[in-house]
């Protein structure tokens, strides 16, 4: 067994990621606690920014390069996580102890979790299947370092690319990490 095999791939990180994003968003329905829903929403909210921002960095470069029909199921993924980005700036906004938090904070879930089954059930088998795994454990780690240096809040006028999240993203991420300390926000 060599060193790449005891480590995740990027496949496992991600799923791995899905589930906690999932996690996060089960304990805002079961609390009652106006102040512990902000906290678990601004969570889930950095939790997914830095998935989004570390896919569209380097997963999405790989699918385009190594899928059949990868290029348009990357531009099918951007636009599904502009959709996202748009749920949580309302998330963001919104009273988290009015009726319509909850409301926003389910439609979240719904569209994590059809853009989360169409990637394990179809694209991350299918780049197993296409990318050795030594490459696949290399994109995990570009991935983790990634989401370190990634933005905490959502931006729903920034570009889903990965020019962008490679030249200005990170400073946009030391930005969103600065206010999230200074207001005392909860980014995970």
């Amino acid at each position: 067994m060599t060193e790449t095999d005891a480590k995740p791939d990027v496949v496992d990180i991600l799923t791995s990621d899905h589930r906690d994003m999932l996690d996060l968003l089960a304990q805002i329905e079961g609390t009652g606690d106006a102040e512990r829903r902000r906290d678990l929403a601004d969570t889930v909210i950095a939790e997914v920014m830095r998935h989004a921002v570390a896919e569209e960095m380097f997963v999405y470069p790989a699918i385009a390069k190594h899928l059949p029909d990868g290029e348009q199921e990357v531009e099918e993924d951007k636009r599904e996580h502009e959709e996202i980005v748009q749920v949580m700036k309302r998330l963001e906004d919104a009273d988290a102890a009015g009726p319509e938090f909850l409301a926003i904070a389910r439609e979240l879930e719904a569209d994590l979790r059809e853009h989360m089954a169409e990637e394990e059930a179809d694209q991350f088998p299918r780049l197993r299947a296409h990318i050795p795994h030594d490459e696949l454990v290399t994109m995990g780690t570009k991935v983790e370092s990634a989401k370190k240096l990634a933005p905490t809040r959502a931006h729903p006028s920034a570009p889903h690319s990965e020019l962008f999240h490679k030249t200005l993203g990170p400073g946009v991420g030391l930005v969103d990490r600065l206010r999230d300390a200074l207001s005392g926000r909860n980014s995970g």
